[in-house]
């Protein structure tokens, strides 16, 4: 869990955590969030089963079966926004709290699951899935969290520029 990494960054076993939120408010750890950046969230099925949920897009999506997030993630709540918003109701197969099982699951065939569109390539390959659909008006945001107020450790900036050049190209 994110506090725990916290915990071994305030004694120095890591001088860096890459998150998808920041530090919580209220945690009496020394450390500061910095944002690096954010990519839009798409819909991905495995390779075969997209063709049904392209047609009327996202219509398609109400009863479709869906591989989420479990409800604290902040991508989740926006993902129950959109669909509320979008007057759809998926059938919930499985939440998740570790992203890359949830694709393994998406995968093996058990429903349509959210990614990053910075990712998409990556997914598509490694999952054997393709994008349903256009991006989605939902956003994975990314921070780096360091002990350090202003950033200096060589490796440290190097990572955090990789990341910020890789989310702005998406």
């Amino acid at each position: 869990a994110l506090e725990a990494l916290l915990g071994e960054l305030s004694v120095h076993q890591l001088d860096l955590v890459l998150s998808d939120r920041p530090v919580p408010p209220g945690l009496s750890i020394k450390a500061f969030s910095h944002r690096l950046g954010a990519s839009e969230m798409a819909l991905f099925s495995r390779k075969g089963r997209t063709r049904a949920y392209e047609k009327n897009f996202p219509q398609s999506l109400d009863g479709a079966p869906m591989l989420l997030p479990t409800a604290e993630n902040p991508v989740r709540r926006a993902l129950d926004d959109w669909f509320d918003q979008m007057g759809l109701s998926p059938r919930l197969v499985a939440e998740f709290e570790d992203s890359a099982l949830m694709k393994a699951f998406g995968e093996a065939g058990n429903g349509i699951f959210p990614a990053p569109i910075a990712i998409r390539d990556e997914v598509e390959r490694m999952y054997h899935a393709r994008q349903v659909g256009p991006s989605l008006p939902v956003e994975e945001t990314y921070y780096a969290i360091s002990p350090e107020r202003k950033l200096k450790h060589p490796a440290v900036l190097k990572i955090i520029q990789a990341a910020r050049n890789t989310l702005l190209t998406h």
